[in-house]
């Protein structure tokens, strides 16, 4: 299976580092309980955008993009995730190993949370 860049809508090729990219954001960003055939996809990190900015939630934002990772992908492994709030814009920073090559390969992604 194959995926499109949002940026200009050319194929993107399973292997690439991009398809990684795209499909970690998708889980991430989904909410959990909105896909129709599988209703536990996703994540709880749009649930805790709205929260009050505080230890506590980084905590949970910082375990639900673990929890989501470790369960719908696995072609990488997280080797570790950055929150970084700024304002009114949040992005989280990972740093996945992909183990899906016959050689380890590091690789980083950033996702938008907030705009």
């Amino acid at each position: 299976m194959s995926g499109l860049r949002a940026s200009n809508a050319t194929a993107i090729a399973p292997v690439d580092d991009d398809y990684i990219r795209l499909s970690v954001a998708d889980i991430l960003t989904t909410p959990v309980g909105t896909r129709v055939m599988r209703r536990d996809y996703g994540s709880y990190i749009p649930e805790l955008i709205d929260q009050p900015m505080n230890d506590v939630t980084r905590l949970r934002i910082l375990g639900a993009t673990a929890m989501a990772l470790l369960r719908w992908h696995k072609r990488s492994r997280l080797k570790s995730v950055q929150l970084n709030v700024d304002g009114h814009k949040a992005d989280l920073k990972l740093q996945l190993v992909r183990t899906d090559l016959p050689r380890r390969q590091t690789l980083w992604a950033s996702v938008p949370l907030l705009k």
